[in-house]
C-alpha cells in the first residue's frame, strides 16, 4: 500500500520526520553529550554509554494502541527505509532521514514454533528466532544498520568526509560491519580483528569476500578489543563493536519485532539469549522498558541470559544474592562452542547492572536470570533442535541449553511462553557439528558424543556389480539397470521398505 491509501489521521504519523533530540548518558558520573560525534566512555570518568531522546516525553502523546496501529500499518508499506528496524524508528533513530537509513533486508526474521516432540522434551511451548537469516547470518545484522545509518548521515550532513570503521571480533560482527562498510564506499572503509584460529572459516570467509582488511592476531576477542580500544583512542576510526551506542539502538529491534510477532502480549513470556559481550541483552532490556513506558506493552516479558561454563563472567557475578556484595571480575575463557560468546570481560557489562535494575523495578519483581550451561549440554541441545526441524547454532543450543536449566531452576515454567535466540545460521559452525560426528573434539572442549544423535552417510556400493558409474562414465543397458536394481535393493534393505503389493 502507499501512505495516501490509509485514513488521514494514520497519514502524518505513518511516515515519519526527523525528530528528537539524542544525547549519550555515561552509566557512570551521568554526564551527557551531544551525538555530533562519535562516542564509545565519557570522555570525564571513562564508564560506558547509552543513547538517550531528551525529547522521549513527545511519544507519549500517542496513545500505545495507537502505536501498535502505526507499526502494523507500516508492514504494509513498499518504503525500503521502513522495511527493516527502522519500522521502528522513532525508539531506534529518530533524528535520521530516509536518505540516512541504510537497509540490506535486516530485521523481521521468522519466529519459528518448536514442534511438539522437542516442546514435550523440555516442558514448554517454545520459539526459535531465526537471526541467523539476517543478510550476513546473524543477528549483529541489527546493530549494524543503525551504527552504519548514523555514519551515513554524519557524512551526508558533511561532518566527516571518509570513515575507517574498525571492530574486534569472534566472527558474526566481522562479518557484519564488513557487510554494511562495504555498500558505503568508497566513503566508508572497514578493518577488522580476529583472534587467529578462533574463528571458523565460514566467517572468516565473510569479511574477506567483503573487502575488509583483516587482521589475525595471538590471544582470544578481548585481547582484539582492547587493541580496537586503543585505535579508537588514538586515531580517527569508528569503532563498530557494542562499546558503540549506536549498535544497542539498532538491536533493540529485536525486542520490538517479538512484542509484534506476538500481538504486544507480553504475559507469560520468556527470552532467552546468550550473554557474549553484553550488547544484544542490554539491548532487548532497553527495548521492552520503551515499549512498556509508551504503553504498546502492558508486561514485561522474563530474560534469561546464558553463558557457557567456559566464559561465565556475569553469571559469577549475579551469584552473588547480595547486590552490595557483588564485585564484576573477569575470567579467563576456555574453548568454546558457542565462539561467538567466548568473551571473558564483556564491554557492555555496566549497561547490563544498570538496566537489570531498571527492569526489576518496572516489573515489581525479578524477571532477568543468568544461567550458565556446559558445552555438553550446548552441543547436544543444538543437534536435538535441528533433528527436530530447526536452524540452531551453536548459540541456539546454548539458549535451548538455558531453558532447561532456567526450568529446573524454577525461573521458568510450563505457564511461559519462550522466545529462543539462534543468533546466526548454522552453517557458519558446521565444524562443529562435523566434529561431533567424528569424535574429534579437542578434550578441552569437554564435549563426549552421544550415539543417538551422531550421523554420518552411508555409502553404497552393492557387492557382485563389476560395472559402476563414473563422472564421464555413465553407465547404460543392462549394466545401468543392474546397477539401479543392486541399489534400490540394498537402500531399500537397510531403510526396511515394504514392497508395493502387485494388483
Amino acid at each position: 500500500m502507499k501512505p495516501h491509501q490509509f485514513p488521514p489521521e494514520m497519514q502524518q504519523l505513518l511516515v515519519p520526520e526527523p525528530r528528537g533530540h539524542l544525547n549519550y548518558r555515561c552509566l557512570g558520573c551521568g554526564s551527557e553529550y551531544g551525538i555530533a560525534r562519535l562516542l564509545y566512555t565519557c570522555p570525564e570518568c571513562g564508564q560506558v554509554l547509552l543513547i538517550y531522546d531528551a525529547d522521549f516525553s513527545r511519544l507519549k502523546e500517542v496513545p500505545g494502541e495507537q502505536w501498535r496501529r502505526i507499526f502494523d500499518s507500516r508492514r504494509m508499506l513498499n518504503i525500503p527505509a521502513l522495511k527493516g528496524i527502522y519500522r521502528y524508528h522513532e525508539l531506534i533513530g529518530p533524528i535520521l532521514s530516509q536518505e540516512d537509513i541504510l537497509y540490506l533486508g535486516e530485521g523481521h526474521t521468522p519466529l519459528v514454533e518448536a514442534n511438539p516432540l522437542l516442546q514435550e522434551r523440555v516442558g514448554l511451548r517454545f520459539f526459535f528466532k531465526n537471526d541467523g537469516q539476517n543478510p550476513s547470518a546473524s543477528f549483529k545484522d541489527r546493530g549494524m544498520a543503525s551504527a552504519l545509518s548514523y555514519i551515513r548521515h554524519l557524512i551526508r550532513s558533511g561532518a566527516v568526509s571518509e570513515v575507517l570503521a574498525v571492530c574486534a571480533s569472534t566472527g558474526d560482527t566481522s562479518a557484519a560491519a564488513a557487510l554494511y562498510a562495504a555498500y558505503l564506499q568508497p566513503k566508508v572503509k572497514s578493518a577488522v580483528l580476529l583472534p587467529h584460529g578462533k574463528v571458523t572459516p565460514q566467517q572468516l570467509a565473510q569479511p574477506l569476500g567483503a573487502g575488509a582488511v583483516v587482521f589475525e592476531i595471538p590471544g582470544v576477542f578481548d585481547d582484539c578489543m582492547k587493541v580496537v580500544e586503543s585505535l579508537a583512542e588514538r586515531y580517527h576510526v569508528a569503532l563498530l563493536n557494542s562499546k558503540n551506542a549506536w549498535r544497542i539502538l539498532g538491536q533493540e529491534s529485536y525486542a520490538y519485532e517479538i512484542a509484534q510477532d506476538f500481538d504486544y502480549d507480553m504475559k507469560n513470556r520468556a527470552v532467552v539469549v546468550p550473554v557474549g559481550n553484553a550488547g544484544n541483552i542490554t539491548a532487548v532490556m532497553s527495548g521492552f522498558l520503551k515499549l512498556l513506558e509508551l504503553g504498546i506493552i502492558e508486561d514485561l516479558p522474563k530474560i534469561v541470559g546464558v553463558q557457557s561454563v567456559h566464559a561465565n563472567p556475569v553469571v559469577r557475578y549475579y551469584t552473588e544474592t547480595d547486590p552490595q556484595k557483588r564485585r564484576f571480575v573477569p575470567v579467563t575463557v576456555r574453548a568454546s562452542v558457542a565462539q561467538a560468546a567466548m568473551i571473558g570481560n564483556p564491554v557492555s557489562m555496566p549497561r547490563v547492572v544498570h538496566l537489570v535494575e531498571q527492569y526489576h523495578r518496572a516489573a515489581g519483581a525479578e524477571k532477568v536470570c543468568f544461567v550458565e550451561v556446559s558445552e555438553q549440554e550446548i552441543m547436544d541441545w543444538q543437534l536435538l533442535a535441528n533433528r527436530n526441524g530447526h536452524i540452531a547454532c551453536t548459540h541456539g543450543g546454548e539458549s535451548l541449553a538455558a531453558v532447561a536449566a532456567a526450568m529446573q531452576r524454577g525461573f521458568l515454567d510450563a505457564t511461559d511462553i519462550a522466545v529462543i535466540d539462534s543468533t546466526a545460521h548454522v552453517l557458519k559452525f558446521l565444524g562443529f557439528q562435523e566434529m561431533y560426528f567424528e569424535n574429534r573434539f579437542p578434550a578441552e572442549y569437554e564435549v563426549t558424543p552421544h550415539r543417538h544423535l551422531v550421523n554420518a552417510p552411508l555409502q553404497i556400493r552393492p557387492q557382485g556389480l563389476k560395472r559402476f558409474p563414473a563422472p564421464g562414465h555413465p553407465l547404460e543397458g543392462e549394466d545401468f539397470q543392474a546397477f539401479v536394481q543392486a541399489v534400490s535393493e540394498d537402500i531399500a534393505g537397510r531403510l526396511q521398505l515394504k514392497k508395493v503389493a502387485l494388483s
